[in-house]
């Protein structure tokens, strides 16, 4: 045996006001809806049939009443009594693309501010039918009786809405007008509230102008009025085959692209909703749509957008016509397309990396930080054989200065999309060529040391060497520009992931530990590059003391650490504290000499038996560096103050 539901009324209204609903404020959009779907379907078979609805808020209600196909008694106990029931769906499909409405849930979204919804309506179907009235109450009770025919003697239908206990406000005059605005202002028939016209059709971007410029202002203005903000530009979205008619505003400041875009969709005229987050592309995050639609399809709620294959087609469309706009600009307005990229290259490299065909028009446009300043890859590519680029801005600041010093160029692949453009560089630019720099590319761009003077100066590396062990990071000597930089810190990807291997690997235990022992590769390290012409590296390998030496080359390393802005490890910081305080104690204690506090110093640096000879001490024929007046000890420039040539 079959039973049928029960519906408790009661709770359905808390349901909808609740949960399916936003805001109280959708009850006036389905009476709009309602009396649009009514009209558009009278003038299915009355093509001159009158188009309005009227809106009049009183006597702590609201009264609406449209000019559409109205109800017979039949009907009224068809459609409005039964929940889920629409007109759209019983015998209309075929012109169900006419309508707004497809739910069948219309008035039961007044029950959210009203107590009591009292309808009257009279059929343009059946003009011998007598007008009906449906009275029906919150508690899920209603009543059906048919009126004298002087009660309503033209077809359509009045809504009588009854406040609910605290809602009054919502069918206040001010209140009505707001959301009749807000809702109808595309709707293709007479609204008002009032005597106060509701509807401003046609669309701004519809109506007709002066000249470019008169449009210009007034979509501006339009932008201005909807989003808050004056537009960069505006791009037309007419697109008839996707049933589109609207208009998308370029941003004027950069926003993330994780930031969604507020965009505002009209379902044949009526306003569905303000945040329209799947509507564009995800790279098309720096516009802000105004559009009417006649194809897609609204949730139940009717306050967003179905995810379905309509929706994606259209959002395919939209982005073919924003990209096409990007190639306009490309092509005859170079002015304009600088300062939208100036605001907006994020979203343009988004897009370039996935169409090769807007990549090669963008190239000698787009923006690129390099060793040679901010500059297109195409111009850059121009001037070097090899593109070199670094996946991390860390890596970049690292080496920036010396490899523009050394002739390298280098681009900072650390900003997003960066690094995967660099390297369809050469799809859209054959014949280039694209490296990822490394360790090894930019140590072997410095110039060596002359050997006999690296032999001489073996004990002190062998210092630094043994100071700088317990970090994973090698010493070597080279000498290159800038003068002024006296160490550079030199630190790849593969370094670092051997470093946090042998760290995890260290904290780990037993068979864990064996996995990733067995990952090691070569075992790659971080170098620190002591620049060979820098005076205080001489001073430095000079010292009296290896222990001074010793500190003062990790004083270098975690200068040339901070010069490179990469996060400092705990051991980093923990060196960094070190050698600072162990300079400030060398600073303040007394030298004395050969009896000095920490012993007697031997005639060498680093004792008689393994003492390095001075820079210029080491028989070898002399470096042209060190002729008189040429080295930077004899620098007056380079020298400290009050120290003897």
């Amino acid at each position: 045996m079959s039973h049928s539901f029960q519906v408790d009324l009661r709770g359905l209204v808390d349901l909808l006001s609740h949960h399916l609903y936003s805001s109280p404020k959708v009850y006036l959009r389905e009476l709009l809806q309602n009396g649009v779907d009514a009209v558009t379907a009278r003038r299915g078979f009355e093509p001159d049939a009158p188009a309005v609805v009227r809106l009049q808020p009183g006597d702590g209600g609201l009264r609406v009443e449209d000019s559409g196909v109205g109800l017979t008694e039949a009907e009224v106990h068809g459609l409005l009594a039964t929940i889920g029931r629409s007109s759209k769906r019983d015998g209309l499909e075929s012109a169900r693309a006419e309508f707004l409405g497809q739910f069948g849930i219309g008035l039961l979204a007044c029950f959210v501010v009203a107590e009591e919804i009292r309808v009257v309506s009279r059929s343009a179907r059946d003009r011998s039918a007598p007008p009906v009235e449906w009275r029906a109450r919150d508690d899920g009770s209603y009543t059906v009786r048919t009126l004298p025919d002087a009660a309503r003697t033209e077809p359509g239908t009045t809504v009588h809405l009854t406040a609910r206990a605290g809602c009054a406000d919502w069918l206040g005059t001010e209140r009505v007008t707001e959301l009749a605005r807000h809702f109808g202002a595309l709707l293709p028939y007479d609204v008002r509230v009032g005597d106060v016209p509701v509807s401003e059709r046609p669309a701004v971007w519809e109506r007709a102008y002066s000249g470019p410029d008169a449009r210009g202002a007034a979509l501006a203005a339009h932008c201005r009025e909807t989003f808050g903000f004056a537009p960069l530009d505006a791009i037309d979205l007419d697109v008839p085959l996707a049933g589109l008619r609207g208009v998308a505003y370029v941003l004027p400041t950069a926003v993330s692209p994780a930031q969604r875009g507020a965009h505002r969709v009209h379902l044949k005229g009526m306003l569905l909703t303000e945040r329209a987050d799947e509507l564009l592309p995800d790279w098309a995050f720096f516009v802000r749509c105004v559009l009417d639609s006649d194809s897609l399809r609204p949730t139940a709620s009717r306050e967003n957008l179905y995810d379905d294959d309509t929706l994606a087609a259209v959002r395919e469309v939209l982005g073919e016509r924003i990209r096409g706009w990007l190639t306009e600009l490309a092509a005859g307005d170079r002015e304009r397309l600088a300062h939208f990229l100036g605001v907006h290259h994020l979203g343009v490299k988004s897009l370039a990396r996935h169409d090769p065909q807007l990549l090669h028009v963008m190239l000698p446009w787009l923006p690129f930080e390099t060793t040679e300043g901010t500059v297109s890859l195409d111009e850059f590519a121009r001037r070097h054989p090899v593109v070199h680029f670094t996946r991390t801005a860390e890596e970049f600041r690292q080496v920036s200065a010396i490899a523009a010093a050394q002739g390298i160029g280098v681009v900072n692949g650390g900003y997003t999309y960066d690094s995967e453009l660099v390297e369809l560089l050469p799809v859209a630019r054959p014949g280039s060529v694209v490296a990822e720099l490394d360790t090894d590319t930019v140590t072997a761009h410095l110039d060596t040391v002359d050997p006999a003077r690296e032999l001489a100066l073996a004990p002190f590396l062998a210092v630094a060497n043994a100071a700088l062990e317990p970090l994973g990071c090698d010493v070597v000597l080279r000498a290159f520009q800038p003068v002024s930089v006296p160490a550079l810190h030199l630190d790849d990807r593969d370094t670092r992931h051997e470093r946090a291997r042998a760290e995890a690997a260290e904290a780990a235990d037993g068979l864990w530990a064996d996995i990733l022992g067995s990952l090691r590769a070569g075992r790659p390290r971080a170098r620190l590059v002591l620049n060979h012409l820098n005076p205080l590296v001489h001073r430095t390998a000079a010292a009296p003391d290896p222990r001074l030496a010793a500190t003062a080359v990790e004083a270098l390393y975690g200068q040339a650490l901070l010069m490179s802005q990469r996060p400092l490890r705990p051991a980093d910081s923990a060196l960094l504290n070190r050698a600072f305080l162990g300079l400030l104690d060398w600073a303040v204690r007394p030298l004395e000499g050969a009896g000095g506090p920490y012993g007697a110093v031997a005639s060498g640096p680093y004792g008689q038996a393994g003492a390095a000879p001075a820079y210029g001490e080491t028989g070898a024929a002399p470096d042209p560096a060190d002729r008189a007046g040429d080295r930077p000890d004899d620098d007056p420039t380079e020298r400290p103050a009050g120290e003897p040539r």
